[in-house]
């Protein structure tokens, strides 16, 4: 069904419904059953994420973009000022990675400014992005007068702007997918895959995806480490399926064993008492790298996700696995010549490996040797995640969006394998970590400082270069960071001034990061786990 006039003032009714500051489920809920196109178009509305927002909006988005890491026509609806302005939208979250070229349009700073109206807190945050048109909204008795409402010059107005906006980007619209893609379909393309993901009904920050992608093309092994149910195995199961043509060949979800010493339940076995007979795992890890490794199979991505990797010793079944990561030689099987089943086997590029592990009483703690090998991101369940979720009620269905990116899967797999200029900007934090690090000897490598340089050099266009070394740092360093707490408490104090604090760790009184901190992931982090060692005389990576 496409957007229509009567759907603007369905919106505007909705968002009156709202007061600012409190929940606003079930008005969430009718906003999101508004049309889904508009002239080729992606339409996404919000009056509030669990709280009722200042500026209830509708994006309609092209040419791969996203309300947070994008530019797109919108509706803004300045409730405190009964103002609604037809806009050149430009992302508040994350920098756009394109810019309009716009001449003699006002930001909504200056219009604003001019108007002589101060706006407070959210109400600030589109300023940079442009007024196209502007729009009193008629309310009397907190109702839409709707006879008084210039409905018609609105959407003209809209319409305009949304032909201005396609003629910009050229923009091919696919509604049948509920996706717009660009002429240049087949690129590879990150804020299409956090559209995918979005789409879902799954609840995760649109940088928490896109770090993970990164992650993925910066080394095909990525550990998602957090709370048990916190998304993670559906995260990983949702970005393959979005890539994969075909799931029963490309994907294989493993749930690791607790009993587990060998290899035997990734590779299988020769037969002892068959000759020439090899037993293949019924897991189809087996299968799966034997696919991957197929003549004319090198452009496709092939996922394995091991499901609670740590329930077992990673470093005695998932040895081969750890070893050719580097080598780059190939594991062997037997030594029969086999047509099923050959001598050896490689982890072929195009093969991208995912464990998530839950910390707790059964499981086991991952040795430096893992640790260095991957990215480790780790998932948390805030309080305002929390609420979101209790009031919106999503519902999850990943089989939504299979395959709706696998065009770009061939690009995914170039970038992952190609190499890349490694970024230098990063240096200079890296030195002074570096040098921290080593006095509770947890420095790190040549490896580990040319993955987060690729990793900068692959995300800081999205994500800004802050940003992409904060993730990295996180990611890369601070995992096999432990210790007791004489041990580690002075560094993580040394590693807070690092991160832009002004004071040491004994003067923070919040358990909150401070507001304009440089690397604020790297600092919530080093916090919680200054507050663990404090507090219980030892911590680590995983248990802060």
């Amino acid at each position: 069904m496409e957007f229509e006039k009567r759907n603007i003032i369905e919106f505007l009714n909705i968002a009156l419904q709202t007061t600012i500051g409190e929940g606003c489920g079930d008005q969430m809920s009718s906003v999101k059953k508004l049309p889904d196109s508009f002239n080729g178009l992606k339409v996404q509305a919000s009056v509030g994420k669990g709280r009722a927002t200042s500026i209830p909006w509708i994006s309609f988005l092209g040419y791969g973009q996203q309300t947070s890491n994008g530019i797109y026509p919108v509706l803004l609806y300045y409730r405190n000022q009964n103002i609604l302005i037809v806009a050149f939208g430009v992302s508040a979250t994350n920098p756009p990675s394109e810019l309009w070229n716009i001449q003699g349009l006002k930001t909504l700073n200056q219009y604003f400014a001019e108007h002589n109206i101060t706006l407070k807190g959210t109400e600030k945050n589109y300023n940079s992005s442009f007024v196209y048109s502007d729009f009193q909204v008629p309310v009397k008795n907190g109702s839409l007068e709707e006879k008084m409402f210039k409905i018609d010059e609105v959407f003209e107005s809209l319409s305009d702007l949304c032909k201005k906006y396609k003629k910009r980007f050229e923009v091919m619209g696919n509604l049948e997918q509920d996706m717009v893609v660009s002429e240049g379909k087949n690129s590879f393309n990150v804020n299409t895959v956090v559209e995918c993901v979005n789409q879902t009904g799954l609840l995760y920050e649109d940088r928490l995806i896109q770090r993970y992608v990164y992650s993925m093309m910066t080394k095909p092994f990525v550990i998602l480490s957090g709370l048990a149910g916190s998304g993670k195995t559906q995260l990983a199961l949702t970005f393959a399926k979005t890539l994969v043509e075909d799931e029963k060949k490309q994907l294989c979800v493993v749930s690791v064993g607790a009993d587990w010493t060998n290899r035997e339940p990734l590779l299988g076995y020769p037969n002892a008492l068959k000759e020439d007979s090899y037993v293949k795992p019924e897991n189809g890890v087996l299968d799966l790298l034997i696919e991957c490794n197929k003549k004319g199979n090198e452009s496709k991505p092939y996922f394995l996700i091991l499901d609670e990797m740590n329930l077992s010793y990673v470093e005695r079944y998932f040895a081969d696995f750890l070893s050719a990561m580097e080598s780059h030689e190939k594991i062997p099987l037997w030594k029969v010549e086999d047509d099923n089943v050959p001598m050896n086997i490689s982890l072929p590029k195009n093969l991208f490996i995912v464990g998530t592990i839950n910390v707790d009483e059964t499981t086991y703690m991952f040795s430096p040797k893992v640790l260095d090998r991957a990215s480790v991101i780790e998932f948390k369940v805030s309080e305002d995640d929390m609420n979101t979720f209790l009031e919106s009620a999503p519902t999850v269905n990943i089989r939504k969006v299979a395959g709706s990116a696998s065009k770009m899967s061939a690009d995914f797999v170039r970038i992952a394998s190609n190499t890349v200029d490694i970024s230098t900007e990063a240096n200079g934090v890296l030195k002074k970590f570096f040098a921290q690090l080593k006095t509770v000897n947890a420095e790190f490598g040549y490896r580990t400082a040319t993955e987060i340089g690729r990793f900068i050099t692959l995300s800081k266009d999205v994500l800004g270069l802050e940003n992409a070394i904060d993730a990295a740092i996180v990611q890369k360093l601070l995992p096999k960071l432990h210790g007791s707490r004489k041990k580690i408490v002075p560094v993580l104090n040394e590693l807070w001034k690092i991160c832009g604090a002004e004071n040491g760790l004994d003067t923070q009184e919040s358990s909150s990061v401070p507001q304009g901190i440089k690397y604020p992931l790297t600092a919530d982090k080093v916090l919680r786990m200054y507050n663990c060692a404090i507090d219980n005389g030892f911590t680590s990576f995983a248990e802060a």
